[in-house]
């Protein structure tokens, strides 16, 4: 099966990769309460919370090779199947050890999203590579933006009926992908001789770790930022990470694409690494409107790196072997979701400038990651 652009199947795509997100990210409000709840502490909250992101990275490339070799729709729905699981069991579940055994099977069929990946970069095509990234990316943003929400507003409900609402929605989106997804592979897309695995270029690989890590310091300390030099409170916070996650969907979803088109992933890949470090080093410095402002750069670039790098990433190799860089992507960026809270967190208490000065780093470390390491494609005229 060639590009199939002009069928349901990408928005079907993305409906599900946004079902199955919405339907974890209810729970994360009631979370760190239902640990407590269970008798945990913060250290108890915390390797909850980072259990989910390890396992995503051991997983992820696994999954990704499993999905080349046996077929992206069928590795897909498996993970939607074990996404179902993973939150009825979080709502039935009666002690830590429980809750953490959940917790990781959610993450593990959470390194499904570089299946998914992989899955949209085969139905779009070469030409159409960039677009489906960021439609992919902006159904992740926006399911985090609005999952979360609702899942405030379902709090007084408990914990155990939102993690079960969270199952029914999960398996609706299994049965309703089930339907419209199309097969995966083709007869083309042989795996790889054995002993001749394929690995994503390693500067793509860095580039995505990097550029998650720089972004996630920056989200763990930003209400801490924002308190000490402005006296805000969770008010604030919360419209300004709304804002944030807004301009993440806006820019994947619908800029990054026809800016690729225009000047080359990697120029509007460097691009983006340099706003991220530009609003990362204004950001202790300026007063309370340029800060959110700042801000908003800082998700803008993101979203314009983040998209441009996958779809490079996506191109990188033969098609039979997407699914395995997709996956190692994805690890990478798990691994930096597990390592950047931490590290921001311990820097932002040693003075806090220096996170936003390491992310900085990072992002152009990144540009130069992305620049040596591809090669540009030309621009793709319209049709």
């Amino acid at each position: 099966m060639g590009p199939i652009r002009q069928t349901r199947a990408p928005a079907a795509l993305y409906g599900t990769v946004f079902v199955d997100l919405l339907g974890f990210t209810l729970v994360l409000p009631s979370l760190p309460f239902q640990v407590t709840d269970l008798g945990g502490n913060a250290i108890w909250l915390g390797v909850v919370l980072t259990s989910y992101s390890l396992c995503q990275a051991v997983a992820a490339p696994v999954l990704g090779r499993l999905a080349d070799r046996h077929g992206r729709r069928r590795l897909l729905l498996l993970s939607l199947a074990g996404s179902t699981v993973s939150l009825a069991l979080m709502g039935l579940a009666g002690s830590l050890w429980l809750l953490l055994a959940a917790r990781a099977a959610a993450g593990i069929c959470g390194g499904s999203i570089g299946v998914a990946n992989a899955f949209a970069a085969q139905l779009a095509g070469a030409d159409g590579r960039t677009r489906v990234m960021g439609r992919v990316g902006a159904a992740v943003g926006l399911a985090f933006t609005i999952g979360p929400a609702l899942g405030a507003l379902a709090a007084p409900l408990g914990f155990a009926v939102i993690a079960l609402v969270g199952a029914g929605l999960a398996l609706l989106n299994l049965v309703v992908a089930a339907a419209l997804l199309p097969p995966g592979r083709t007869e083309t897309h042989r795996p790889a001789a054995a002993g001749r695995r394929r690995v994503a270029p390693w500067r793509l690989l860095a580039a995505g770790f990097g550029a998650m890590a720089a972004f996630v310091g920056m989200e763990t300390t930003v209400a801490y930022l924002a308190a000490a030099r402005f006296d805000a409170g969770p008010a604030l916070v919360g419209v300004l990470l709304a804002l944030a996650g807004l301009t993440l969907v806006v820019v994947q979803g619908f800029l990054v694409a026809p800016a690729a088109r225009r000047w080359g992933e990697t120029r509007v890949a460097t691009t983006g690494a340099a706003l991220m470090a530009a609003g990362l080093l204004a950001m202790p410095l300026l007063a309370e409107v340029p800060f959110v402002v700042a801000v908003l750069v800082v998700s803008a670039g993101n979203g314009m790196l983040t998209t441009t790098v996958a779809s490079l990433l996506a191109g990188a190799g033969p098609p039979r072997d997407i699914g395995a860089r997709m996956g190692q992507g994805q690890s990478a960026a798990a691994a930096a979701r597990a390592a950047g809270p931490l590290t921001a967190g311990a820097l932002f208490d040693a003075a806090m400038i220096v996170p936003y000065l390491l992310g900085a780093l990072l992002s152009l470390g990144v540009a130069w990651c992305v620049s040596a390491g591809t090669r540009e494609r030309q621009p793709t005229a319209k049709r």
